[in-house]
């Protein structure tokens, strides 16, 4: 039985020695600032959420995640938790409540409540005609402006653990991840991936908020964002292209949660993915068990290559 069960991604948090730089990565990534402090940046998308993203100033860093939680009641709850945090008061911009926890590789998790909500911003997309469909569109021209992707919200995240059973079995039962889909090597018992999604009854949600992979090491592999739809992913692609940045993997569509993909690194080697079109599953389907190699591609792409299946950011 899971000790609470949160209800959403709020953000990754990283460090960076240059804020200007981490900025205009972002930007050109597609996401806008929410707040900028002497000592942190605080970006968003397109979706009310406050902030999606943090990059503290300092040494190249991967921090942690945050997560949210339903209720003050749970918060409270979690802080009586081995090694949790007291219920703090957030003391950045969009506020709130929060317990800090530490996960078994040494990274912090904050549950957070009660963060500010904002504004949407509009992304209107036009309608897409499809054989089955091809009147969606009556009369209107199909046009999308170049430049940086619409990101909508923080989707999942994906780290690589060297203490793989403790670190899976910690996120599952402090926070509730339901699994999905695993991977295994050899035997069926041998996992080395695992798919996690939150469990919202049922409620249906994004295939995976949180991939683990057994490794020998421990660090962040990426963090997922949502665009808005397909074309906003190519275009996003040829947008990082044109500013130089150094492309780590795709397009491609998963067989995994069937997302379509990119992935891009930062200046400083963190991977951020932009992602269309996932799986979205409830608390009723049961969890799927692939052989490694089976599961690794996808109906179209390129092959993982090497320089992302082994990375991870400490």
């Amino acid at each position: 039985m899971a000790l609470i069960k949160v209800t959403d991604m709020a953000y990754g948090r990283l460090r960076a020695p240059d804020l200007d730089i981490m900025e205009e990565f972002l930007i050109r990534f597609g996401m806008q600032r929410a707040e900028r402090t002497p000592t942190a940046l605080y970006m968003r998308g397109t979706d009310p959420t406050h902030h999606i993203h943090v990059t503290e100033k300092g040494e190249p860093k991967f921090i942690g995640f945050a997560y949210y939680a339903a209720s003050d009641d749970e918060l409270k709850r979690l802080a009586k938790a081995p090694g949790a945090s007291a219920v703090e008061e957030i003391d950045e911009p969009g506020g709130g409540k929060r317990v800090r926890l530490t996960d078994p590789d040494g990274y912090q998790v904050e549950i957070v409540h009660g963060m500010a909500m904002l504004d949407p911003i509009p992304a209107p997309r036009p309608a897409v005609n499809s054989g089955n469909d091809k009147y969606r569109r009556k009369g209107e021209l199909f046009r999308i402006q170049r430049g940086p992707s619409h990101i909508k919200r923080f989707g999942h995240f994906v780290i690589m653990s060297k203490n793989f059973d403790k670190t899976l079995g910690w996120y599952r039962e402090m926070l509730g991840f339901r699994c999905s889909d695993e991977f295994y090597a050899g035997e069926q018992t041998n996992v080395v991936g695992s798919f996690n999604r939150l469990d919202r009854g049922d409620d249906y949600v994004d295939h995976h908020a949180f991939f683990c992979i057994r490794g020998d090491k421990s660090g962040l592999n990426h963090l997922s964002y949502e665009a808005a739809d397909i074309d906003d992913v190519m275009v996003g692609h040829e947008h990082l292209q044109g500013k130089g940045y150094q492309h780590m993997w795709g397009i491609g569509r998963h067989l995994i949660g069937s997302q379509l993909f990119d992935y891009w690194a930062d200046p400083w080697g963190r991977v951020h993915e932009h992602w269309a079109d996932t799986d979205v599953l409830n608390a009723r389907t049961p969890p799927n068990r692939i052989e490694r190699g089976e599961g690794a591609g996808g109906p179209w792409g390129q092959p993982i290559p090497q320089i992302f299946m082994g990375h991870a950011s400490p």
